[in-house]
């Protein structure tokens, strides 16, 4: 390992300013109050730091002092742990680990299409882009059902789902009236200050004319 690491002091957050999922690393970061530099990196142009300390060049990447993490998912994990309240993640390891499922199905069943629609050609990225929107719609129920995603509390699941329903005006999908329990439930999130802090600049901008998800007539 490079001593760069050791070289920087405190938390740094290098992050891509329109990747979702750097986006929810940043969210996590919001939610507990951390006091960590993010650092927007040019998805073209990585910087000399970066690629010292990940050799793939991937987003997020986050140092905690000598501490140097890769993969979103393993971000979220190591900040609730490091910064236990408040908790995002429930203290029952079934619970916990519910959870976990949880993500890894939203990762697997929506982002793979999210990053479908961000990397593919246009007949392919539209495929993406109705399977993704029809199965938001038969998840519906499931949003309506507690005030956040399957829980009574805000968690590690909604700031992995918050960022890629942030993104759906941008993508040119556009949700039923049935689906209006993702809208209510959209709303909420979005409202948090946290979330708002969240935000890039640009990511802002892909929002800036609307303050929910739109409604399809």
């Amino acid at each position: 390992m490079v001593n760069i690491a050791s070289r920087k002091s405190g938390m740094i957050l290098y992050s891509f300013p329109l990747c979702a999922y750097c986006h929810r690393a940043r969210l996590v970061l919001t939610e507990k109050g951390v006091s960590a530099d993010v650092e927007y990196v040019d998805i073209n142009e990585p910087c000399e730091d970066l690629i010292e300390l990940n050799p793939y060049s991937t987003m997020p990447t986050m140092i905690d002092r000598d501490l140097v993490l890769f993969d979103s998912r393993i971000i979220m994990e190591y900040l609730d742990e490091r910064f236990p309240h408040p908790p995002l993640h429930p203290l029952d390891p079934v619970a916990r680990a519910q959870a976990r499922m949880l993500i890894q199905r939203i990762d697997e069943d929506w982002y793979r299409l999210l990053d479908e629609i961000e990397t593919s050609g246009e007949k392919k990225a539209g495929r993406a882009k109705k399977m993704l929107r029809e199965s938001l719609i038969a998840a519906a129920p499931i949003f309506k059902a507690k005030p956040y995603f399957m829980s009574d509390d805000f968690s590690l699941v909604d700031c992995v789902l918050a960022p890629l329903l942030w993104r759906l005006p941008s993508l040119n999908i556009e949700l039923p009236k049935q689906a209006g329990a993702i809208v209510s439930y959209a709303d909420r999130i979005f409202a948090r200050d946290s979330f708002r802090a969240s935000l890039s600049d640009e990511e802002s901008d892909l929002r800036d004319l609307a303050v929910s998800v739109r409604l399809s007539a």
